[in-house]
């Protein structure tokens, strides 16, 4: 082609030498115009081509592989195609001139390559990501390692390109900077590690709820990383957790309430210890109408009547023998009301304990389970079982313990 041209301009009239600079000018600007014809060609029609098609499938993975322009990025190498086959040609008797030009070829051919496989990666994780297992194993950490070890990789291939040198030279060069290697990639080597314990032994998930107060993290589980673990705490904001910390230091997740058929109530009720004391036959009676417990004391005072008249109790002294208590009564009440409360888990643990003695008087403990877990819902639950409890504990002649205030101070100087 050079030597037609070339004979052309000399058939023109054009003095040799001219002519030879002329034709080396026009076959550049071809190889130029073909580049970019290549590239127009490559976005505008086949580009765009496969787009039509894949916005046309059932399938989203192929969706997910163009809006991260894994498709893009490949095209892009067609006009190094089309340089790298006409380079040779158009700079014939400049092999200077055409080694650095396949260099550079080589060397955007390679960049390419990298940019096609890291995009071709974020689509894969993309597309794990729309899988329900990816809830339970993340692979976000593997998939960073992965891209580091191609970014290295591909720069490793460039640099010995461009020193036009062996890979393995390179390589075997590096085997002397594995100490600064180790503390320059330190924190990704260590985030590989817990990834994969955190990983085998599913300790934490995307989706997860878990807390740290050592890093102010209490929220769910955004992202596991290779290096971070994103959480974005009920406040909205987002806290920022080494991997490698979720192995080394402790952690709460919430994942196994979560999967279980309720949330735990977990609360008590600290009653005045001046107000209990043994029931009287008026307050048997006045209990004895309480729907909830009209069986338990009837079946109480039976078994009580019996014990004494078998023992031969000497009843003119209520502290002979046995009694019933209003205390033991309302922790009675309070175990069949959660018994008959819808909201209330029936197959998980129902309890009602009394708790040791303390400057804060007798503390009754509830622990049950709520069906509903959703936070809302589940303070919504809790609050109406502990309003009812506070308002009926008068009902039972006892008195909700609390600190003296200020109003009881100026209560007692009035009096």
């Amino acid at each position: 082609m050079f030597e037609i041209i070339n004979n052309w301009l000399v058939g023109q009239g054009i003095e040799v030498t001219v002519a030879s600079i002329l034709t080396r000018v026009i076959l550049i600007a071809l190889v130029i115009v073909l580049s970019l014809l290549a590239n127009y060609v490559a976005k505008r029609f086949i580009l765009r081509g496969l787009a039509y098609f894949i916005d046309r499938t059932k399938t989203k993975w192929d969706d997910i592989l163009l809006q991260k322009r894994a498709f893009t990025w490949l095209f892009r190498s067609a006009p190094a195609l089309v340089i790298y086959v006409m380079a040779p040609a158009v700079l014939d008797g400049y092999p200077q001139l055409i080694k650095f030009t396949t260099t550079g070829i080589f060397v955007y051919v390679i960049a390419i390559t990298i940019l096609t496989l890291d995009s071709l990666l974020t689509a894969v994780l993309d597309i794990y990501q729309t899988l329900t297992v990816s809830k339970e194993i993340p692979l976000k950490g593997f998939i960073q390692v992965i891209k580091i070890v191609v970014y290295f990789v591909g720069g490793i291939v460039i640099i010995s390109i461009i020193i036009d040198k062996t890979v393995f030279f390179l390589f075997s060069g590096l085997g002397a900077m594995t100490a600064v290697l180790m503390l320059v990639f330190k924190d990704p080597i260590l985030g590989l590690v817990a990834g994969i314990q955190l990983t085998v032994n599913k300790m934490v998930a995307r989706g997860d709820w878990i807390e740290m107060p050592k890093y102010g993290a209490d929220g769910d589980v955004l992202e596991v990383a290779l290096t971070t673990v994103k959480v974005q705490n009920f406040d909205k904001t987002i806290t920022t957790i080494p991997t490698y910390a979720l192995i080394s230091e402790s952690f709460r997740n919430w994942r196994g309430m979560s999967e279980s058929g309720g949330r735990r109530i977990k609360r008590s009720i600290n009653l005045d210890m001046n107000t209990i004391k043994l029931c009287t036959e008026e307050m048997l009676e006045r209990f004895s109408k309480i729907q909830y417990i009209s069986v338990y004391i009837k079946r109480k005072e039976k078994e009580v009547a019996e014990y004494n008249a078998t023992h031969q109790v000497d009843a003119s002294t209520p502290v002979n023998g046995r009694r019933l208590t209003n205390i033991g009564t309302f922790r009675a009440y309070t175990e069949a009301y959660l018994k008959n409360h819808p909201m209330i888990n029936q197959d998980m643990t129902v309890l009602v304990r009394q708790l040791a003695l303390t400057e804060h008087g007798v503390a009754i403990e509830i622990y049950a389970f709520s069906k509903d877990k959703v936070w809302a819902n589940y303070e919504a639950i809790q609050a109406d079982i502990f309003d009812h409890l506070l308002a009926v504990v008068p009902e039972f002649d006892l008195r909700v313990f609390q600190s003296p205030t200020g109003h009881d101070f100026g209560i007692l100087i009035k009096k």
